[in-house]
């Protein structure tokens, strides 16, 4: 039988082994086994990214927007407020969270696929010492745009603040460089470039900034980043874990430890540049220019008088599914990701239909 290929940024295709590894068995996570389990994730996510001895991490049960919740709720101290950077859905999201928190803060707003102006970051850092965090997304997949992440993570150090990133969709995909980046807080999820299954995310967090985490009072019982950290030292779990989804996750690991996470964004890089070489060729046109573009996902123009949803339903009829664009962008493009486990020999199946289709409409 012919699998659907996920072109959706997530959850995406994995490979037998990570989705055999929820066999392993009924657990309860009060067992020592767990312990082991969860305590050999959290050393394999450091150990993929090479930052055992900076960074720890926090794992919880959900999607990455669960994660980004706990770090987003749990990062700023009282009287205190946040920079957002927002050009997409997921830094407007950021923004909400902190207003549902009650959060003071600071917006730098750009259309959706326009990159920030350091000069802005720059001036709002100036202009508002009060200014504790500032958060950004890395990738914004609601355009495929890769936000400047090492130039904006330097300014804020220059200024002293604290620095917290959803790199939710570019975590093995997009070069986060741990070492040279003043990247505080780090959300990250395992159905995405990792490729694990839906039901487990993760927080890294500087080690170095553990003590000040510890003192903000906690404002959510579920998100509470620096109590999930302390039960975790401890081989527990604050609540019941997707125990499967954390079998699936282990085995992912592993299969990023031995393919290693440069050959992963390698991988991503010319993926991508294969389906951007071949959209060209059909005719599409792509919506962020080159240089600004990640290497997990590509938003393209929908060709004039060609409905997303004709698109979809010819191309799912195929086993291949696609992913529409949101908001004021959901009639004008839509979507294609190249994360997970396809094959180079699908991505050139799809670019022919996508062909086919194109050359039908136009007549």
């Amino acid at each position: 039988m012919k699998r659907t290929i996920l072109l959706n940024p997530g959850p995406i295709n994995v490979t037998d082994r990570v989705r055999d590894a929820q066999l392993r068995g009924d657990l309860c996570h009060r067992e020592v086994e767990f312990s082991d389990l969860m305590e050999g994730i959290r050393k394999k996510l450091l150990q993929a990214f090479d930052i055992e001895s900076d960074y720890s991490a926090i794992l919880i049960s959900g999607s990455g927007t669960a994660a980004l919740e706990m770090a987003i709720s749990s990062c700023l101290s009282p009287g205190r407020s946040l920079l957002v950077i927002q050009n997409g859905v997921y830094g407007d999201r950021i923004a909400k969270m902190a207003d549902v928190y009650g959060f003071k803060k600071h917006g730098i707003s750009y259309p959706w696929g326009t990159p920030p102006v350091l000069d802005d970051v720059e001036s709002a850092l100036k202009e508002n010492p009060d200014i504790e965090v500032v958060a950004i997304v890395h990738h914004e997949t609601t355009t495929g745009l890769l936000n400047p992440l090492g130039e904006v993570s330097q300014l804020a150090r220059r200024f002293g603040k604290k620095v917290v990133v959803d790199c939710i969709s570019s975590l093995a995909g997009d070069t986060l460089d741990f070492n040279n980046w003043p990247i505080d807080i780090a959300v990250g999820t395992a159905n995405k470039c990792v490729q694990g299954l839906p039901g487990v995310s993760f927080v890294l967090v500087k080690k170095n900034d553990l003590d000040r985490l510890g003192r903000i009072p906690p404002r959510s019982l579920y998100f509470n980043l620096a109590g999930h950290h302390t039960a975790q030292e401890k081989g527990d779990t604050l609540f019941t874990p997707a125990i499967q989804a954390h079998y699936a996750l282990d085995a992912a690991l592993d299969e990023l430890i031995e393919e290693t996470v440069a050959n992963r964004i390698i991988r991503h890089r010319e993926s991508a540049e294969f389906l951007r070489q071949g959209f060209a060729k059909i005719g599409l046109q792509l919506m962020i220019p080159d240089g600004h573009r990640s290497n997990c996902l590509t938003s393209i123009y929908l060709p004039n008088g060609l409905t997303y949803t004709k698109l979809h339903d010819d191309l799912k009829n195929a086993g291949f599914v696609i992913y529409a664009g949101q908001g004021k962008l959901s009639d004008k493009i839509f979507r294609i990701a190249n994360m997970g486990d396809i094959r180079k020999e699908e991505f050139a199946e799809l670019l022919e239909l996508l062909e086919k289709i194109c050359t039908q409409h136009r007549g």
